[in-house]
């Protein structure tokens, strides 16, 4: 069965792909979906529905810190107000006027343990190992995946949340991880925090916690298991992961419960096909995900709906202009967004039928 899409809006943009590829898109609950584009000096912020509707000028713009860096998972707080960047060596705090106005620093992603730095705010050591960071939902906390200075000669990395008015460090979790990269979600309750850290090929692992008072409570779903956070959506009781290799989606209860799973359908059981990792909740009741990683083999790409509860296959999505081979984000309005590589277009589309 297909399922037919509608193109419902449609803007050219350059670096668009990172909304669909990376961690451009800024989704908050009650629907709001911002953008954060860089440019390698500064941080612009724009209405996703503003910027379909023609508006082109940001809402807001962030002077980058460290201008080298081009790594890190950045966040910018509810109201607009302020940015937290996640650096090499800091997680900072920029204004709108650009001031700075508080700094955590912590030791260096660079993978060298010891390796010295010149004392110049702008080095920018060798390395891709990068953390996160991400500001709460009411824009009072910032919850930030950092490594601190070796102890032994032992790596250690931390989950501390920070006080987004100063930056002073409210509470910590220590974490047994090797990040090469990191990423945050915040659950739609307001409460809970996600943590999903890369490690190259020696996996994925999953944290979830709760700050309850001064203390961090945490619990992790990786014994046995090696998966990637997805999504969750304000009206669904769980959340979404992909296997790291593809092989499965599931759908969980917060505690880590799987609650639905779904392996990609296939008529070659030599060659099966698997999820890659553009998937997540069109609307409450919907899920979105496509199969074979479109970057290696993009005429096998397709892209499924399935029923958010059940992982149930619904039909494959039909694309009135032509196959779409790239990745899917959805945007949990009942929307989902593609990126048109060769043409440089963000495009919005909706199923006709769900």
């Amino acid at each position: 069965m297909s399922i037919t899409a509608q193109l419902r809006d449609s803007v050219g943009l350059p670096g668009g792909g990172a909304l669909v590829h990376g961690f451009a898109l800024d989704s908050r609950g009650g629907g709001a979906c911002r953008v954060l584009l860089g440019d390698g000096r500064e941080l612009a912020v724009h209405d996703l529905d503003e910027l379909f509707a023609g508006e082109r000028a940001p809402s807001a713009v962030f002077p980058l810190p460290w201008p080298g860096w081009d790594r890190g998972v950045h966040s910018v707080s509810p109201d607009g107000t302020f940015a937290v960047f996640s650096g090499q060596r800091a997680v900072r705090a920029v204004g709108r006027g650009g001031e700075t106005l508080w700094e955590y620093r912590h030791a260096c992603w660079g993978p060298a343990i010891g390796h010295p730095h010149t004392g110049d705010e702008q080095e920018v050591c060798p390395g891709n190992e990068h953390g996160s960071c991400r500001v709460s939902e009411d824009g009072r906390f910032v919850w930030a995946h950092v490594v601190v200075e070796p102890a032994d000669d032992e790596w250690e990395e931390r989950w501390v949340v920070l006080d987004a008015r100063d930056g002073r460090e409210l509470a910590r979790l220590p974490l047994d991880s090797a990040a090469s990269g990191s990423h945050q979600l915040s659950h739609p309750d307001g409460v809970h925090m996600g943590l999903c850290i890369g490690m190259g090929q020696d996996g994925v692992l999953l944290h979830w916690a709760r700050q309850d008072g001064g203390e961090l409570t945490g619990w992790d779903l990786n014994e046995g298991m090696d998966r990637i956070l997805m999504d969750v959506h304000e009206g669904h009781p769980g959340f979404l992961t992909v296997e790291h290799s593809g092989w499965n989606l599931q759908v969980h209860a917060l505690d880590g419960t799987v609650l639905a799973e779904m392996s990609p359908e296939s008529a070659d059981d030599e060659d099966p096909p698997r999820w890659d990792y553009g998937c997540g909740f069109v609307d409450a009741d919907t899920v979105i995900a496509s199969t074979t990683d479109s970057a290696e083999e993009p005429e096998q790409a397709r892209h499924w709906l399935l029923h958010a509860r059940t992982l149930e296959i619904r039909g494959a999505v039909a694309y009135p202009t032509g196959p779409v081979d790239g990745y899917v984000r959805p945007l949990g309005d009942g929307t989902w967004l593609t990126w048109d590589d060769k043409s440089g277009t963000l495009n919005r589309w909706a199923a006709t039928t769900l």
